[in-house]
């Protein structure tokens, strides 16, 4: 999925990398008024990528805690929202470690047979009483998948939750990864039995409110839950303040919205990918290696991407096109090109050179 620079490219790359370095030299005798921007200079050529993509509709960077770039691309803009497919699910994983905090749900080893046990058609395989929040969260239920071929009949179906809960175990909880909307949707039902309200409500409560911005409503199941994992209408800017949230250790104005420590475990690799090796998933969030930095990103349909490298204090944020198309695998491989090379190897090789700069 690495693909090179083009010999082109690497030379804007170091040439503006220098000439930041420069700037960054001349700046100790230079008044405020007249420095150059490093920022504004930084991410020139992801610029020039991004322009070529015309299924890209946003790019946003945040670098060193600063809104350093904010572009709209083909008829999008900044007030618009966009469905962000399963970015939802790294939003989920907030709400779950919000709810455990605040004593909703035990904790990632509550089995959720607590709250849906007489669903639990365990005749065949009683196994199944031994689901967990967290097998639900890091898409190690073991139980057959919603997603892919199975979604259309189970978003037809009457009752989603029951839909899910009777699919086949196919491996033993907690031992591999099944990526599956289904898991995330469980978690949204669970979330209204513990807190007594919607999820909606109670994300709104916890998350929107606090960040200060009005969180869209997006759509239910048959029964009136709504849509966990999959579907929330966000803005750009609001992704991108989610994603600050995670690079700032849950905290908000000094205000503590996500517990740290949640921060923390929700980030960390727990089953690989059997679709791409080196990519994998944690309690909601995709982790893979990108410019030689861990990275993870929340990851919706089309290349809806909220983007965390924690060792740069870096946040990008991408909207795009989510309708099915000859372009779009295209699209994400040239999204994940731009990503690594033009914004996260800049950055890094920035910081690098500052480093070596500074103990010279």
């Amino acid at each position: 999925m690495k693909n090179p620079l083009s010999t082109a490219s690497r030379s804007r790359t170091f040439s503006v990398i220098w000439f930041l370095l420069a700037a960054t030299l001349a700046a100790e005798n230079t008044s405020a008024d007249d420095r150059v921007s490093i920022d504004d200079q930084l991410f020139t050529e992801a610029l020039r990528t991004a322009e070529q993509m015309p299924r890209l509709r946003s790019l946003l960077i945040s670098y060193k805690g600063e809104l350093t770039v904010e572009k709209y691309f083909n008829g999008s803009t900044a007030d618009r929202t966009t469905n962000v497919k399963s970015v939802s699910k790294s939003i989920m994983s907030a709400l779950v470690g919000i709810a455990i905090d605040k004593g909703y749900v035990a904790g990632l080893d509550q089995p959720i047979s607590d709250f849906y046990g007489e669903l639990l058609p365990t005749r065949t395989d009683t196994r199944k009483n031994n689901i967990t929040i967290g097998n639900l969260l890091s898409m190690q239920a073991g139980l057959e998948t919603t997603s892919f071929y199975n979604y259309g009949a189970w978003v037809l179906s009457n009752d989603w939750i029951g839909y899910a809960l009777e699919q086949p175990l196919l491996s033993t909880p907690g031992t591999k990864l099944q990526y599956s909307t289904g898991n995330t949707h469980l978690l949204s039902a669970i979330l209204t039995e513990a807190t007594g309200k919607s999820t909606l409500t109670f994300a709104r409560e916890v998350l929107g409110r606090p960040m200060g911005f009005h969180l869209a409503a997006w759509p239910q199941d048959p029964k009136g839950v709504y849509f966990g994992g999959n579907n929330m209408e966000l803005t750009p800017r609001q992704m991108l303040a989610f994603g600050e949230l995670y690079i700032n250790n849950g905290q908000v104005n000094g205000r503590q919205i996500i517990p740290e420590s949640w921060i923390q475990t929700s980030l960390q690799p727990l089953a690989e990918s059997a679709r791409e090796k080196g990519r994998f998933y944690g309690y909601g969030w995709w982790v893979r290696e990108m410019a030689g930095l861990r990275t993870s990103f929340a990851w919706g349909y089309g290349g809806q991407f909220i983007l965390l490298v924690p060792e740069l204090s870096l946040v990008v944020v991408t909207t795009s096109s989510s309708l099915p198309g000859d372009g779009r695998r295209a699209h994400i491989r040239n999204l994940y090109d731009l990503l690594e090379h033009h914004v996260i190897a800049p950055a890094q090789l920035l910081q690098q050179q500052s480093e070596v700069l500074r103990t010279d």
